[in-house]
């Protein structure tokens, strides 16, 4: 779950500007791109023009873009061409990449070591448009506290950490993918998630949600919505002036 942690008014305007994706302080971003970068997460594929690093002129490219705060709390412009050749983690045996590149698993957990010495666990995926393994730590993974109005269990919640499915009463089954553009995927097309922040419900409204791993998914059954997910909206409507962010796509792709 990635909750909204950058402000529009903070992007760096004349770097997007710099490669074709704003013009005249207006940006050149559709909806989902710009809610996927203020969320902290990489937007889908785009065709960047006029780049220019190290003297190196490219009239045109295809990446991916996402935000970094630096040092001085601004926000830097990342981006994720697409490789020749994927880069290996170190802490990946050639079996381990092997089986994350051809799609048998969606993804792997991993314990390394930090620069304390201290042990970590890792989340890997591998990103098939980049060529480029995505590791995110499992710490740092913000699980829902409900879904669809239903509270998950400390275990359901450990589980959506560590990228592993979570199927909650309704049916609904989803779990977080640091590779997918909404950052989730579901047997669903929508669900609402919500967490506790300050006292009170933080809701998303996520739609157009793309398939779980390698699993199909039947039209007619990922468009019917549970009764608990309708409430949820409705609890939504019924908080005056608040209104939920919602993760839209035109566009649903099954499962890889």
């Amino acid at each position: 779950m990635n909750l909204v942690n950058f402000h529009e008014d903070d992007l760096p305007i004349q770097d997007l500007e710099t490669i074709g994706l704003a013009a005249g302080g207006q940006l050149l971003l559709n909806v989902d791109d710009l809610k996927a970068l203020l969320s902290g997460r990489r937007t889908a594929l785009l065709e960047l023009h006029d780049l220019e690093t190290d003297n190196i002129k490219i009239k045109s490219i295809n990446a991916k873009i996402s935000l970094k705060p630096n040092e001085n709390g601004k926000l830097d412009l990342l981006i994720h061409p697409i490789y020749r050749k994927a880069e290996t983690p170190d802490f990946l045996n050639e079996t381990e990449a092997r089986q994350l590149q051809k799609g048998e698993v969606a993804s792997l957990l991993k314990i390394t070591l930090d620069n304390h010495g201290n042990k970590k666990e890792m989340l890997v995926e591998y990103d098939p448009d980049t060529k480029e393994y995505i590791v995110s730590d499992t710490e740092k993974i913000l699980a829902p506290d409900m879904v669809n109005n239903e509270l998950l269990t400390p275990a359901q919640k450990e589980n959506y950490r560590k990228g592993k499915e979570v199927q909650i009463a309704d049916g609904t089954k989803f779990n977080y993918s640091g590779t997918d553009h909404h950052g989730i995927r579901s047997n669903k097309l929508a669900l609402v998630a919500s967490i506790l922040i300050d006292g009170g419900l933080s809701y998303m409204v996520y739609k157009g949600l793309n398939a779980l791993f390698n699993q199909k998914r039947e039209q007619k059954s990922a468009e019917k919505l549970s009764p608990g997910y309708h409430q949820a909206l409705k609890d939504i409507e019924n908080q005056h002036g608040f209104k939920p962010h919602q993760f839209e796509q035109s566009q649903t792709r099954k499962g890889r």
